[in-house]
């Protein structure tokens, strides 16, 4: 493949070091999304009126791919409201209060528990799954949501999505591209994955403590959700049938990861299950606790629980319009502006910077992350993988040797920078469950996906 980089290209990259600019200043970000869509539309279309309608089309496409999400989060937030109101919640997280005694115990606990989730069902569910119950344990052992959010976010998002060993949709992907057996991707990832997620993790952890011992972070500074929920909404339910409700949700619950396992539900369709079940929840708590006003109340609690949701995705959906035409979306949004044969934008940026570097052991690694980290940049992880693939054949061709360690480098790269641990809009579903800011969480994962990045590419240069 060979595309000649048009004004869209540099016009896309320019914003996106603008966007990162502002970032680092702590700017808000929403307006320069709106304006670089439009840009793009008006240099793509040549239309001032469908560059217009561009930006408001674009908002369309982005509701409409996150709306899973939203609904999600939208209706684990009902359910956790009325928990919270009629005191199940105390319930529900006393049995593990145990488990975890302080901060670095939480932060580990919650963290090996989500990857081990996030690598039978995706990180989807299990945000929902582990955020709402284990929160709460972690908040009062002195782990800030911050921190919580740290650890779901790059155990889940970072070293289960990167690695993928059960479902295996990402070796796939790039093995297929790559041109080999899934099973060689896999077999050459797990000494990156593992320098990887140690280096990346540690590190995290590291900063966390020093913030937690200093008080610049701490859970006072964050405070509790607002529920919203009046005092006529309050439960009154005796000690008995509120032990009876948590061991219900629990069971429900772990139900429902049996029912993954069983029926191979992943990504969407787990998120769907846990979803639903979410709902049943809701509707069963208020129906014994309301009575005869069951009815307006669950009306109530499902509309708290959108307008948390849609509150927190407002900020998102600017952001994410301008952030999804970096890939083949731009041709749904605009229209067919690009070359022939384009793969998106951020994918033909990767495919030419691969192009433009000599290449050994050595360059082919360190360029190799590079590609992985800017086919992320459009923060879905896996829009990038196919090209990656490509670029490790290419690559291993060129120096003789490694397409296995190439192509693994360039997955785990793709996966930390756009799966969610960086790329701030990705990071909105567990933000949302952790009541953080995305923009906060990406600025302290940074530093330690980084750090992880540098020394997994350098192990990689070393094993090739």
């Amino acid at each position: 493949m060979d595309i000649a980089l048009t004004s869209m290209h540099y016009i896309y990259l320019l914003f996106i070091i603008v966007i990162i600019v502002a970032m680092i200043k702590k700017l808000d970000i929403s307006f320069l999304c709106i304006l670089g869509v439009f840009v793009l539309a008006l240099i793509g279309t040549g239309s001032l009126h469908q560059s217009v309608m561009g930006v408001f089309n674009s908002f369309i496409y982005a509701t409409k791919e996150l709306m899973p999400t939203i609904f999600i989060i939208s209706i684990i937030s009902a359910m956790s409201n009325v928990l919270m109101a009629s005191g199940i919640n105390e319930e529900l997280i006393a049995p593990f209060g145990g488990l975890m005694k302080n901060y670095y115990l939480s932060y580990w606990i919650i963290g090996i528990l989500m990857m081990i989730i996030s690598w039978f069902f995706w990180p989807s569910p299990a945000v929902a799954l582990v955020g709402a119950i284990f929160l709460p344990i972690a908040k009062r052992a002195g782990l800030p949501a911050m921190g919580v959010a740290v650890s779901m976010n790059l155990f889940g998002h970072g070293i289960a999505l990167s690695s993928d060993y059960i479902i295996q949709a990402a070796p796939k992907i790039t093995a297929d591209a790559a041109g080999i057996d899934p099973s060689v991707v896999i077999k050459s990832s797990v000494p990156l994955v593992i320098v990887m997620g140690v280096v990346t993790t540690v590190t995290a952890f590291i900063l966390l403590r020093r913030d937690i011992k200093s008080g610049v972070l701490s859970e006072k500074d964050e405070g509790e959700k607002n529920t919203g929920i009046n005092k006529e909404y309050q439960i009154k339910l005796s000690p008995k049938l509120r032990k009876l409700f948590a061991l219900m949700i629990l069971i429900l619950f772990a139900s429902d990861i049996v029912a993954m396992y069983i029926f191979k539900l992943q990504g969407g369709d787990a998120t769907s299950l846990i979803g639903g079940t979410a709902v049943f929840i809701l509707c069963i708590i208020s129906i014994v606790s309301y009575k005869a006003k069951s009815l307006d109340k669950i009306t109530y609690h499902l509309i708290e629980g959108l307008h948390f949701g849609f509150k927190i995705f407002g900020v998102v959906i600017p952001i994410a319009a301008f952030f999804y035409l970096g890939d083949m979306a731009i041709v749904e949004v605009l229209g067919k502006v690009l070359p022939e044969g384009s793969q998106g934008i951020v994918n033909d940026l990767g495919f030419a910077l691969a192009n433009a570097v000599p290449l050994n052991s050595f360059l082919a690694s360190g360029t190799m992350t590079l590609v992985g980290a800017i086919t992320g940049l459009d923060g879905s992880g896996f829009s990038g993988m196919s090209l990656v693939g490509s670029v490790a054949n290419l690559f291993a061709s060129a120096v003789g040797r490694g397409i296995g360690t190439l192509t693994a480098l360039g997955q785990i790269s793709a996966i930390w920078v756009g799966g969610g641990t960086v790329i701030p809009w990705a990071l909105i579903p567990v933000a949302a469950i952790c009541d953080v800011d995305a923009f906060e969480i990406a600025k302290r994962n940074m530093k330690p996906v980084i750090i992880g990045l540098v020394v997994t590419t350098i192990v990689a240069m070393l094993i090739m």
